[in-house]
């Protein structure tokens, strides 16, 4: 070993740390359902490649791999294949239920763990568990047709692990060097008797030259008994050494014959493998060489027993290439462990240790090789026939080319980017990546995916939805971990994101601000079945709706964007300007969020103190949405804290500051204390004035409301006594939902009506602790209300902190609390260490819903235990029932 992870991942120059990620997890799990990969008439991207269909057509735009591997071009692929002699197919591709299969959406139905990654992917880890008898693909999906009031049906609900029959599959990845990529494939007998296993390490090239003439046709040929080897004009040669197994050829082309009825153009498909080994059908070339290759070892393995199979691929031609295997793998386990131990503070619990490490291991395993290019997408290939579609999507976006590693919600369920789902991403990578979360930010802004009206892509599934503006944020907050990493500013990141965010900002005030009024609209804007109804196709007879989240992300977005202004004026003195402008815009947002509403009405209800979304009907008329939901809590997040000394340093910004507040004195009473300054002379921008605030925190922290026993919930428990009912060209009813949800909006598989979230629960914390900067230990409120308990803003911050992390604390029978009852998960020991990060969890148990493997934004667990503050002397900071708390009314 040559360099440890700190020096691959820190000290080497830019373009060399790109070279030490050259590979990596960068596989998705699911590529079939995909938009990008749907050539059907009707737009039908579920049933177009379905998983019965993947093992036998070549892909278009990507490749898939269960624990896979590849170039950041994803030229050359590697993954394993694992076979029970039961299944009537090889296990390459992670299983799963479709959106119209799933009784609450798409699910996958597999038991996997990403359970370890260093930043820079020279050591990854990954657990698959197999069952031994046949895997009960055709159960799953009959039992899944049962109604939305019933819980999924999963995998530890058939009979496929009784007994404990089953395979732990442990995939280890270890690069000693840029162009050397080792995999060990350690498996498990967990059952009662000998079972036979049958592992076959596939190694492959995505089909990229048939659409690209100008790239020769690669080639992979057995050059021994114990190597093969790969020829390619775009990667040259690489040699793929192994421990004694049958070698096995086919081609990654598309099986016409089974899927069209056509002839093949090649003898030896993409399913020969599969089918060569399953069914014993002469479907690999005995010539020996092919675009898809694999090791076919066959072995027995005793109860209770492991067998071990080792790999390796590597530019350099070696003699002993598996001599010194498992030392290289454990040299790049030892250098993980050393990176983490020192990453992690010494005074978090051993177990907090232990979450933070998987947090970054899955969201470093949701990388993905993203290509799609809307262009060629619509109208085919240069010279070939455009594709017969009855519906052309996302047609407004052809200048879109995506060719490029991104961070993936989730790489089965959501194997697609997600524009606000990557700021989030970008904020947590920040704490081992940098460079990396810089490079996502900056992505999104490039000329070739943000479109030229200056809108960030949203999705594949329609390009033109909105997302919140949370890109100023994010970027924000990685500039300023990096910046308290290293010591030193990246003006040049900031200066480039800040231009086009610029036109972002414009974007949504010329598009979603339609009246002119400072008060914005969106849709769903990410929050799919919060509302009523779909706030993105409201019932027939209303105008148009401003929504209080919109509204306040764009007070966010201004407050976001005005600081970035002041830390570059720092830089260059002109950006004071732009400081004064989106001050300017965060006033008039403030000021038409309590005076300006459709009729008269406001956002603001000044008899709930809270905040709603309001509608305006065709006849003229309007109403408030009585919604009790993240919503209206969504104002909280429109806080900044301005210090004395960068206030008295920006000298043009102060002026205009103060002439603003002289001749619009309306304006600046509406901002919670900026007319005072606090001990420290420091000023406060934020939409919640002190009264506003206490409301809004009654609520919150009310455990009748928002407030639940692992962290806050998306919508008020006071909607399950008291739905809230919406009579407008029918009926539209909205009740609180602490689980899977009931509605089939956005497909059923999304739910915003009471579960826990954790990066809206992460942005309510950052805000609280922005306020307690501000206002001090001596400003309190109660915790829960109505209990009597008097607490700050900082301590209630970190007492949701805990809350939060109780998720992923045991129970009394063992278990994560995020786990189903399943028994496996209490009693037995090979269940019960390994972490997954849900999409959400259920608002009264904790249980983890939705996407199994949500890494991306529930990895923010990890920033909420790295940035949690150490309290020296907590009990300097209580504040007793008896002692003054002051008081925000008016």
């Amino acid at each position: 070993m040559t360099n440890s992870i700190v020096e691959k991942n820190s000290s080497l120059k830019l373009e060399d740390k790109k070279n030490w990620k050259k590979w990596g997890p960068y596989l998705t799990e699911r590529q079939w359902g995909t938009v990008r990969e749907d050539y059907s008439f009707d737009g039908d991207a579920w049933n177009c490649i379905t998983h019965e269909k993947a093992r036998s057509i070549a892909y278009r735009w990507g490749e898939e791999g269960m624990a896979g591997f590849c170039d950041d071009r994803q030229i050359l692929c590697l993954a394993p294949a694992f076979w029970n002699g039961n299944d009537p197919l090889l296990k390459e591709r992670l299983f799963g239920l479709t959106n119209e299969q799933g009784n609450h959406g798409e699910d996958v139905k597999e038991l996997y763990f990403h359970l370890d990654s260093s930043p820079n992917h020279s050591y990854c880890k990954y657990l698959y568990k197999y069952p031994q008898a046949s895997f009960p693909y055709d159960e799953l999906i009959e039992k899944n047709k049962r109604s939305r009031t019933m819980p999924e049906f999963e995998l530890l609900d058939t009979e496929a692990f009784k007994e404990n029959r089953y395979f732990d599959c442990y995939i280890e990845y270890a690069k000693p060097d840029v162009d050397d990529v080792l995999m060990k494939i350690t498996v498990y007998n967990r059952g009662p008797e000998a079972a036979t296993i049958h592992v076959l390490p596939h190694l492959w090239f995505r089909n990229y030259w048939k659409h690209n003439p100008r790239f020769a046709r690669p080639q992979i040929t057995s050059e021994a008994l114990d190597y093969i080897k790969t020829a390619s004009t775009r990667n040259g040669s690489l040699f793929f050494y192994h421990e004694a197994g049958e070698q096995v050829f086919c081609e990654n082309e598309t099986n016409n014959q089974h899927i069209y009825h056509t002839a093949n153009e090649y003898p030896y498909v993409k399913d020969g493998i599969n089918n060569y080994v399953v069914t014993g059908e002469p479907t690999v070339n005995p010539e020996k060489y092919g675009t898809k290759a694999a090791i076919w070892y066959k072995k027995e393995i005793p109860a209770g027993g492991k067998q071990t199979f080792r790999v390796r691929l590597s530019k350099q031609p070696l003699t002993d290439a598996l001599v010194e295997f498992d030392n290289i793998v454990a040299q790049c386990k030892s250098e993980t462990d050393s990176y983490y131990d020192e990453l992690t503070p010494k005074g978090l619990k051993q177990e907090h240790k232990k979450l933070v490490r998987n947090a970054f291991g899955g969201l470093l395993w949701t990388k993905q090789f993203y290509y799609m290019d809307v262009y060629k997408w619509l109208h085919g290939e240069p010279g070939h026939t455009p594709p017969d579609r009855l519906k052309k999507r996302n047609t407004d976006w052809s200048h879109l080319t995506n060719r490029h590693i991104i961070s993936m919600p989730d790489k089965w369920e959501y194997p697609w980017y997600a524009a606000w789902d990557l700021a989030f991403h970008a904020t947590t990578f920040a704490h081992v990546d940098p460079d990396f979360a810089k490079d996502q930010l900056q992505l999104m802004l490039r000329e070739y995916y943000m479109h030229p009206n200056g809108q960030i892509p949203a999705y594949e599934w329609n390009f033109s939805d909105v997302n919140p503006p949370v890109h100023a944020w994010a970027v924000w907050e990685v500039y300023n971990k990096d910046k308290q990493k290293t010591g030193v500013p990246d003006w040049d990141f900031l200066e480039r994101a800040f231009q086009k965010l610029l036109m972002n900002f414009t974007w949504w005030v010329n598009r979603k601000d339609e009246n002119g009024t400072d008060l914005f609209e969106g849709g769903f804007l990410g929050l799919d079945n919060i509302g009523v109804f779909d706030r993105s196709k409201m019932p027939a007879g209303i105008k148009h709706m401003q929504q209080a989240d919109s509204t306040s992300w764009m007070a966010m977005f201004s407050l976001n964007m005005l600081r970035i202004s002041l830390e570059l004026a720092g830089h260059n003195v002109a950006y004071e300007e732009s400081a004064a402008k989106f001050f300017r815009h965060f006033l008039n947002i403030s000021w038409a969020m309590h005076h300006i509403g459709e009729g008269d009405i406001s956002l603001w209800d000044d008899e709930d103190n809270f905040f709603y979304d309001v509608v305006q009907f065709d006849n003229g008329g309007s109403q408030r949405l009585k919604i009790r939901s993240l919503v209206g809590i969504i104002p909280l997040f429109a806080v900044e804290l301005i210090s004395k000394n960068i206030f008295d340093h920006s000298y043009e910004f102060k002026i205009r500051t103060i002439n603003i507040m002289r001749t619009r004195p309306d304006l600046a009473s509406l901002i919670s204390r900026f007319e005072e300054k606090n001990e420290n002379g420091d000023f406060l921008l934020s939409l919640m004035r002190g009264y506003r605030l206490e409301h809004l925190l009654k609520r919150l922290l009310d455990e009748e409301e928002f407030l639940s026993e692992y962290g806050i919930r998306s919508l008020s428990k006071h909607h399950l006594e008291h739905p809230y009912e919406f009579d407008h060209n029918g009926k539209h009813v909205i009740q609180y939902e602490p689980g899977e949800s009931s509605s089939y909006m956005f497909g059923g598989n999304s739910n915003w009506r009471g579960p826990i979230w954790f990066p809206l629960n992460y942005l309510i914390i950052q805000a609280l602790r922005k306020f307690y900067s501000f206002y001090g230990p001596t400003y309190v409120y109660e915790f829960p209300t109505g209990s009597g308990n008097k607490l700050n803003l900082k301590q209630i911050a970190r007492e949701l902190t805990n809350r939060l992390l109780k998720i992923f604390e045991k129970d009394e029978q063992g278990k994560y609390r995020y786990h189903s009852d399943h028994a496996e998960f209490a009693e037995d020991e090979h269940f019960q260490e390994h972490h997954l990060f849900y999409e959400f969890f259920n608002g009264d148990t904790g249980q983890g819903l939705g996407a199994s493997h949500q890494t991306g934004w529930t990895a923010l667990v990890a920033n909420l235990l790295l940035e949690m503050e150490e309290d020296e002397n907590p009990a300097t900071e209580m504040v007793t029932q008896q002692e003054m708390a002051h008081d925000f009314s008016e």
